[in-house]
């Protein structure tokens, strides 16, 4: 049988809901004809477990596999894309390689909104603010243009870098540094689970909303308009209330986000920072259990090699304007100046 004839087989079966199937006559038809790019897409989608489940490491590896395989036959694939790019980040920890999976979209598609904002939401939660401010900056300078949820996202981002601004670069946590302030913190926080935001707002808003609605018949009175001001107290009061508990939930939990930076750090790089005190720490297994199935197996992996951070080691970043060759920009340079000719 031909390649196509098992690629339709594989359609059946996919529309039948049988993965398994599906994924085998794929792979059937692209061993037969290696640049079946439908077949491969086929396989890149049903080697994944069904919506709700995550997917193991075995199982994300040979679906990047083919998606990079689809990415070499045909570059305009968008879906292919975003989903290599969630399996490099979301589901693997491979920080760095989503930089530069993001960057070659760049290439194909240089005015597309998405790659920007993957990068920039790549590098605030690396804790490389500055070059996450370039990223936001090149979207207004660039002129592009977003969905909501990216103009939200991207909203969301600046936020977070602003109030980074505002802290000193000495108090960013770079797990790279091993004798940074941010590990004496971890290891302070890191006997219980980190607090939730809800949990915040209900013992500093709730209080203060029930005092608001015990005296409001006394205070107000009755009628419409009693009732209009003590709605507009109570809905300040909820706003203020989230404001706060969000504010204290960043700061409580500061170490908590430290550790989950170290712990995406060593996912990225493969290298072992983290004190073996902490591993076994009920912080630590807090932050490991809500990572993805895949991410953990790697991480295990990483444990057990312990491979040791190298000296002077320093983060890198891909080059972000390597797309602007290919469109035809080049940076202004020295130009070689010629005599004014004059006819004698």
């Amino acid at each position: 049988m031909g390649a196509e004839h098992h690629y339709l087989n594989a359609v059946e079966a996919y529309d039948e809901g049988n993965s398994e199937k599906a994924y085998e006559e794929a792979m059937k038809a692209v061993k037969i004809d290696p640049e079946h790019i439908d077949a491969w897409q086929i396989c890149a989608e049903t080697i994944l477990p069904q919506k709700g489940e995550k997917p193991t490491l075995v199982q994300a590896a040979k679906s990047l596999a083919a998606v990079r395989k689809i990415i070499a036959l045909d570059p305009n694939r968008t879906a292919m894309w975003m989903l290599g790019g969630r399996l490099l980040t979301d589901e693997l920890g491979l920080l760095d390689e989503g930089l530069q999976w993001w960057q070659d979209l760049r290439h194909h598609l240089p005015d597309e909104v998405t790659p920007l904002v993957e990068q920039a939401s790549l590098l605030a939660d690396m804790g490389h603010y500055l070059e996450a401010k370039y990223r936001l900056d090149t979207i207004i300078e660039e002129n592009l243009d977003g969905g909501p949820s990216q103009i939200a996202k991207i909203h969301q981002l600046r936020n977070q870098v602003i109030a980074a601004a505002n802290l000193q670069p000495t108090e960013h946590f770079k797990p790279w540094e091993k004798h940074h302030n941010g590990w004496g913190a971890i290891e302070m926080k890191m006997g219980k689970g980190p607090v939730s935001e809800s949990f915040l707002f209900l013992i500093t808003t709730v209080p203060v909303l029930m005092v608001v609605v015990y005296f409001s018949n006394q205070l107000a009175g009755q009628g419409w308009g009693a009732f209009c001001l003590t709605s507009l107290i109570i809905f300040g009061t909820v706003l203020f209330g989230m404001r706060t508990s969000k504010r204290l939930f960043h700061n409580i939990n500061r170490p908590a986000f430290n550790l989950l930076r170290a712990m995406n750090f060593e996912a990225n790089t493969g290298y072992s920072v983290i004190h073996p005190d902490i591993r076994t720490s009920a912080l630590y297994m807090y932050i490991m259990q809500r990572k993805p199935l895949a991410w953990q197996e790697r991480m295990i992996i990483i444990i057990e090699e312990e491979n040791p951070l190298p000296k002077n080691w320093k983060p890198e970043f891909p080059d972000f304007d390597s797309h602007l060759d290919e469109i035809g920009i080049i940076e202004d340079g020295d130009t070689d100046e010629f005599q004014p000719f004059e006819e004698e």
